[in-house]
């Protein structure tokens, strides 16, 4: 009756256990990030309007003799690549710091406001001040990414904030501000005109000024975000573990918010607001280094910027001798993520 019994029991189906990272695959894809990080320097430093080989790089960079090439290394493409690996390594860490605080592998840092309240501020300072210059944006913009981000938090329980009510204060707060936004661009077209130079996210015309400016912004962003990297590991596990491992879950949240406001509102302000990198680069580094922030952290800020340079020269080279902005080339891999998500999930519940 037992043999009967047991042999008439429903099997469980075998399903194949994921691999975790080992301790060895987690240091070779940090050193295969810095690799990347270096070729995708180089390759923005050589490609573009003009091809400049590799050996004239390194000249125009460590002994420039006056040339040509060494000025569209030098002046151009130098501070174009500083700011773009910068930006990237911002917007990886910031969207990497979202998706551990909401705990939503497809959250992104614009569901706190940052990107909207940059904007919001930007259109005001063009058509209430008149101000039409790149350094006359920046800290209208660092101003509004803070205000909305401020706001979103607020709205969502401030210290009491759970990641539900920031998410539904996010989106409200970013529905308001983009209707402000489209109304008076649309109102006023020459206010238009001016802001999609901003709005549309790009590189070009970006020099190390403007970087040097956000600096201490975005150094104090990357500090505050490896600092928490134990506790929001905690936070991962739910309220209820992080509470018993000693984590202040409130003042880490609160803490999380002013981190990503650093990174996402000063690249924003330095360059528009370029979409997706916040979201793709957490996604994938979670599946090869896991979702151990102290990890997955230094992963997004090595990937994050080459994306984002792969993605600069990719917008140089497709319709010479024009170019396609960066945050049009990372929006249209931004949606074929998407696609490859949607299909999974369809193939899963199959």
């Amino acid at each position: 009756m037992s043999a009967t019994t047991s042999s008439a029991r429903p099997r469980r189906a075998h399903r194949p256990r994921r691999p975790r990272a080992s301790g060895v695959v987690r240091p070779a894809g940090l050193l295969l990030g810095a690799v990347l990080l270096v070729a995708a320097a180089a390759l923005s430093l050589a490609v573009g309007a003009v091809q400049i080989p590799l050996d004239q790089v390194w000249s125009a960079l460590f002994a420039p003799s006056g040339t040509e090439n060494d000025a569209i290394v030098r002046d151009l493409r130098l501070p174009r690549t500083l700011v773009g690996a910068t930006v990237g390594a911002a917007l990886g860490l910031g969207g990497a710091v979202m998706q551990t605080l909401t705990r939503n592998p497809l959250a992104d840092p614009g569901l706190l406001g940052v990107n909207a309240g940059a904007s919001a501020a930007v259109v005001t300072a063009i058509d209430v001040l008149g101000i039409t210059s790149f350094t006359g944006y920046l800290w209208f913009a660092l101003a509004g990414a803070a205000l909305a981000a401020t706001a979103v938090n607020a709205l969502g329980g401030g210290r009491w904030a759970t990641p539900v009510r920031i998410a539904l204060a996010g989106t409200a707060v970013n529905a308001a501000l983009y209707g402000y936004v489209n109304g008076l661009s649309l109102w006023h077209l020459s206010t238009l005109d001016e802001m999609r130079y901003w709005s549309v996210g790009t590189l070009a015309k970006r020099d190390a000024s403007l970087l040097l400016t956000v600096a201490p912004l975005l150094v104090a962003g990357a500090l505050l975000t490896l600092a928490l990297a134990r506790p929001l590991g905690a936070v991962v596990l739910g309220e209820d573990h992080a509470l018993a491992l000693g984590a202040q879950v409130r003042r880490v949240r609160v803490l999380s918010v002013v981190a990503i406001t650093l990174l996402c509102g000063g690249a924003t302000a330095v360059c528009g607001p370029i979409g997706f990198i916040g979201l793709m680069i957490p996604h994938a580094a979670r599946a090869f280094c896991g979702p151990d922030p102290r990890w997955m952290f230094p992963f997004c800020a090595l990937y994050a910027p080459v994306l984002l340079l792969v993605s600069d020269v990719i917008g140089r080279v497709v319709v010479p001798p024009s170019e396609i902005e960066v945050g049009t080339v990372t929006a249209f891999l931004g949606g074929l993520l998407f696609i490859h998500l949607v299909r999974q999930r369809k193939v899963a519940q199959l």
